[in-house]
């Protein structure tokens, strides 16, 4: 039987319901808020995974372009692999589930987040967010919520909540948090640079609408949720605890003293090898690497919070030591090299034309970007040896990331049309890769001439928690910092204010405090980062690579884009090919021509006009002579264009022979006479001559030789001379 649940949320319903779909899964909802549906099932394994120490959760978000009454681009006109939007939406949720499962829970588990209905106005991922707590609330699966989520916009200086796609067009800040009862658990925001006392009001507003979704959830657990399946608490191994212990020593806390993160880790490995070589034999191995990772952390935590310092000596609130580099290679647009610590970035910048934007093939109204930012992860950056393959999730994840942090500073299209693309390279990885890569982009874009507001950086802040609430708050994590740490909290701005946000923690929820703290600790931060950016390069070059295309804008009548295309787009491909140019067309009537030398674009400009432009009388031309008549001289004014000079408009004195005075192929200056109704051009190359008179004497010094005349009297008398 079905059964609804309802509450309001910005003046809209929200309404979940459940018993109607997906029967067989452990718990099966819709989230329906306006004309936006999304599915949500989630289910467990029976058998539990041995042998491994993470938590095999699964969380997928299927876009149905059929929810929003679109058939899928491509050959077989079906759905393919998720898109950007699809994985991001399911790292969203995935990010902000995934601590609140007990500890030692080894079932797989699988979320699934199906858009079935999309109304182009409200957006389904946090519609499958809250979803998805709801489902794990009301099914067997032990889970430690409820949890919302709820998007925040900034318009007019008020905040919204769960604004439409049309209200985030005009809105200072994309902001979605999830939060449980009492702490905040994740944070994914975009803006334009709001500061951090907006940002923090912002969390406390959307913490307090969640409330209304958490009591919803609370009610259905009550109302219909199934009895929990327990977790085994694996109990202490006293014996291998003291083993260990006798074995290792203060070993590991020293190991933390090397500054040098390969030198570090190669030390922990060896320890590690020491554990396996020593105590295998006595306890099984899936129980010694487990208890390994505890005591590292342990001693990782004991070493920051006792002594207020972090492996390699640094202070809390210090940022490793950087360095800033542009021009890195020849033959690309723009490149920048960003170093922090064991952290390397390289950047490259690539221009093209506007035909180079991504199309989208998504549920979201927007169906192009010009701009792009990828991220790739080698493994050579960690030192070690994995399998090359496709982009992962992550990948994906920091790439936009730094995507939305830049976005807000890239020129519009009006002033700088080209499709740009970003490419970093991540070169050494010792934590903050993708804050590192904002501020590697920044230096590219600038290097590539590409005139951004306001340069960009990032930072990620950390935490380490202790008994009776103790706790420190760390600026710029390194990898173990990261690993072994409660939080990954990433802020991108400029010197006025916030661009991105993206926080994690593996705690229960963040208290407001500690929240607060990072953000100021951010800006702190970022502000000494913008100087080391604005000491290597301070604005964006003023010229372009000579390797980037150069883009020339001009404007035609829009009822001539039928004629410059042409049918079947002969006309434009023609241009494209003979001119070795890229031709963008608007339905405005803007048309942008790409060439990589001014002769070529001049060239496609030329060709574009005489398809389109509309000759006027009196507009003065220099065209080539196309043809010889007895009568005249055919005269190409513009591509595609010829007019007819007629012989007595062939000169300013009478001509007795056309050919006395031009041949095919040369460069005429004629003046539009007439053009009839039927399109026939009438031209004069005398009414130039008399706009501008010249002296007689010179009247054939560049025409070549003529025919003598005899300067005593008229030439003789001929009929054909008679018109």
């Amino acid at each position: 039987m079905s059964v609804f649940y309802k509450t309001t949320l910005g003046g809209r319903d929200l309404i979940i319901e459940t018993g109607r779909f997906a029967g067989q899964a452990d718990g099966a909802i819709t989230v329906t808020c306006g004309g936006t549906v999304v599915l949500v099932t989630v289910c467990i394994s029976e058998e539990t995974r041995e042998g491994i120490d993470f938590f095999p959760l699964t969380v997928d978000f299927e876009e149905r372009l059929y929810a929003a009454g679109k058939i899928p681009g491509g050959f077989i006109r079906r759905e393919g692999r998720p898109t950007q939007e699809a994985t991001l939406a399911g790292r969203l949720t995935d990010r902000a589930i995934r601590p609140l499962f007990p500890k030692g829970i080894k079932n797989e588990v699988q979320v699934i987040m199906t858009v079935l209905s999309h109304d182009q106005e409200n957006d389904p991922d946090v519609l499958g967010l809250t979803g998805a707590s709801a489902a794990l609330m009301i099914s067997r699966i032990p889970f430690e919520g409820p949890i919302a989520a709820v998007r925040i916009g900034h318009i007019g200086g008020e905040l919204v909540i769960n604004p439409t796609y049309a209200q985030l067009r005009e809105s200072r800040m994309d902001l979605v948090v999830a939060s449980t009862k009492k702490a905040v658990v994740m944070i994914e925001a975009g803006a334009l640079e709001v500061t951090e006392e907006e940002v923090l009001k912002a969390v406390k507003f959307a913490h307090e609408v969640n409330q209304s979704l958490i009591d919803l959830q609370g009610k259905m657990r009550s109302d219909l949720g199934k009895p929990k399946i327990s977790v085994p608490v694996s109990a202490a191994n006293v014996e291998m605890e003291k083993d260990f212990s006798a074995l290792l020593g203060e070993k590991l806390k020293e190991a933390l003293n090397i500054q040098d993160k390969s030198k570090r880790d190669a030390t922990f490995a060896e320890l590690k090898k020491e554990v396996m070589s020593n105590l295998a034999k006595k306890y099984p191995r899936e129980e010694l690497t487990p208890l390994f990772e505890l005591r590292l952390k342990e001693a990782l935590r004991e070493y920051i919070l006792r002594k207020g310092e972090r492996p390699g000596g640094r202070k809390l609130d210090e940022i490793r030591p950087i360095t800033c580099e542009v021009g890195i290679l020849p033959r690309t647009h723009g490149s920048g090299l960003f170093t922090r610590g064991q952290t390397q970035v390289l950047t490259l910048a690539t221009l093209g034309s506007l035909s180079m934007k991504q199309k989208l093939d998504s549920l979201s109204p927007e169906e192009s970007k010009r701009f792009m930012h990828h991220y790739n992860f080698p493994p050579y950056s960690t030192g070690e040896v994995k399998r090359v393959g496709t982009t992962g999730r992550r990948e994906i994840g920091h790439g936009a990331l730094v995507e939305r942090a830049l976005l807000p500073f890239i020129p519009s299209e009006a002033d700088f049309p080209y499709a740009i693309r970003l490419v970093s390279e991540v070169l050494s990885s010792n934590g903050s890769t993708s804050q590192a890569s904002i501020c590697a982009s920044t230096l590219s874009l600038l290097d590539a001439g590409v005139p951004i507001t306001e340069p960009v950086a990032g930072v990620a802040i950390g935490l380490l928690s202790g008994q009776d609430n103790n706790y420190v708050i760390l600026t710029d994590i390194e990898g173990i910092e990261d690993f072994y740490g409660d939080m990954d909290f990433k802020i991108a701005g400029t010197k006025n204010g916030i661009s991105a946000i993206q926080m994690d923690t593996k705690l229960k929820g963040l208290s407001f405090d500690v929240i607060e703290s990072a953000i100021s600790k951010a800006k702190t931060a970022r502000l000494s980062i913008l100087e080391k950016i604005r000491q290597t390069i301070s604005q964006a070059r003023s010229e372009l690579s000579p390797f980037a295309p150069r883009m020339y804008k001009i404007t035609i009548d829009p009822e001539k884009i039928g004629a410059l295309i042409g049918p079947g787009g002969k006309n434009i491909r023609s241009i494209i090919e003979t001119t070795k140019t890229s031709i963008d067309v608007e339905n405005d009537g803007s048309v942008v021509v790409g060439a990589t030398n001014e002769e070529s674009a001049q060239k496609a400009i030329k060709m574009i006009e005489g398809l389109t432009k509309d000759l006027e009388p009196g507009e003065i031309y220099t065209g080539k002579v196309t043809r010889i008549l007895n009568f005249g001289a055919l005269v190409e004014v513009l591509p595609g264009k010829e007019g007819l000079v007629h012989i007595s408009e062939l000169a300013d004195y009478r001509v007795g022979k056309v050919e006395d005075e031009v041949k095919v192929g040369d460069e005429v200056t004629v003046k539009v006479l007439d053009v009839d109704r039927m399109g026939k051009i009438s031209l004069s190359r005398k009414a130039v001559f008399e706009t501008a008179p010249r002296a007689p004497a010179s009247r054939f010094e560049d025409r070549g030789p003529r025919p003598e005349r005899d300067h005593r009297g008229p030439p003789p008398f001929r009929p054909r001379d008679r018109r």
